[in-house]
C-alpha cells in the first residue's frame, strides 16, 4: 500500500493528460468510438508513459494536487484542440463550396461528431481522414503526446506561461493559418462559382427573356461538381500541408508551454 500511495498520484496525473486530449483530438474524439475504448485506450497509452517517466519522475508534492490535475487537464486539452482545429478546416472549406455551389440548405449529420456538416464538407473530411490515418497521422499525435513530457513535466508551472498571453496568440494565430488553409482548399470551386455568376448577370441582361433563377441553380451544380472531379486529385498535397502545419503549431504551443 505505501508503494501504491507513492505511484499511484504520478500516474493519475499523467491518465489526466492523456484522456484529456483523447476527448478533443482528431480520430479518437468521435462519437462513434465508444467511451470505453476511449478510457482503456488512455489507460494503457498512460501506462506506456508512466513506465517511461516513473524512474526519474520526481514526487509529486501532495499540497497543490489539485493544481497539477487542473495543469495537466489543460495542457491534454490544449494539444488536442490545436490537432482538431486544422481537420475543421476541411468543412470550412466544404462550407464554403456549399455556398458558393448553391448547397448551403442541404447539410448533414455529421455520425463522427454529431454536428450538422455540410455535405461537401462532410465529403473531404472522409477523404482527409483516410489520408491522415494512410499516413499514420495518429500515431504521430500519440507520439507528440508522449514526448511532450519532454517539454512540459508534470510540475511545470504552465499557469504562469499562459498569463503572459503567448497561448493565446498562438492559438489566434492557429485559428488564422486554418481559415487560411480551408480558403486555399475551396478556391478552385470559389474562383469558378465566382465566374458563373459574373457571366450569368451577364447573360441575364443581355437576354431577358431567360429564366435566370431556374438556368443557374443547376448550371452552378454541374460546373462546381466537375471543378471538384477535376481537383480531387489534388486534395492529397493540400492534406499534407494541412497536417504538416498541424503538428508545426503544436510543436510551437509544446515550446510555449516547456520550462526550457
Amino acid at each position: 500500500m505505501a508503494i501504491l500511495e507513492q505511484l499511484l498520484p504520478v500516474f493519475l496525473l499523467v491518465f489526466c493528460r492523456m484522456s484529456s486530449f483523447l476527448v478533443v483530438s482528431p480520430v479518437f474524439s468521435f462519437q462513434n468510438i465508444p467511451a470505453a475504448l476511449k478510457i482503456g485506450l488512455a489507460f494503457f497509452i498512460s501506462l506506456l508513459v508512466y513506465s517511461a517517466l516513473g524512474g526519474w519522475q520526481a514526487p509529486v508534492p501532495q499540497g497543490n494536487y489539485v493544481y497539477l490535475i487542473v495543469q495537466e487537464l489543460l495542457v491534454g486539452l490544449l494539444l488536442g484542440f490545436v490537432a482538431y482545429l486544422f481537420f475543421t478546416a476541411v468543412q470550412v472549406a466544404g462550407a464554403f463550396i456549399d455556398h458558393m455551389i448553391g448547397l448551403g440548405m442541404a447539410n448533414v449529420v455529421d455520425p463522427l461528431t454529431g454536428a450538422h456538416a455540410p455535405i461537401i464538407g462532410n465529403f473531404k473530411f472522409f477523404i482527409g481522414m483516410l489520408v491522415f490515418l494512410g499516413l499514420n497521422g495518429h500515431h504521430y499525435l500519440l507520439t507528440a503526446l508522449m514526448h511532450s513530457y519532454e517539454w512540459i513535466p508534470l510540475d511545470g508551472g504552465v499557469f504562469a506561461r499562459i498569463a503572459d498571453g503567448s497561448v493565446s496568440s498562438i492559438l489566434i494565430d492557429s485559428l488564422a493559418r486554418m481559415f487560411y488553409m480551408a480558403f486555399q482548399m475551396a478556391a478552385p470551386v470559389v474562383v469558378s462559382m465566382f465566374l458563373v455568376d459574373v457571366a450569368l448577370g451577364i447573360l441575364a441582361k443581355t437576354v431577358p427573356q431567360l429564366h435566370i433563377f431556374v438556368v443557374g441553380l443547376p448550371l452552378k451544380i454541374i460546373v462546381g461538381f466537375g471543378i471538384l472531379y477535376l481537383t480531387v486529385s489534388g486534395l492529397t498535397v493540400l492534406f499534407r500541408n494541412l497536417f504538416s502545419e498541424m503538428f508545426r503549431y503544436m510543436e510551437q504551443l509544446l515550446n510555449i508551454l516547456s520550462v526550457g
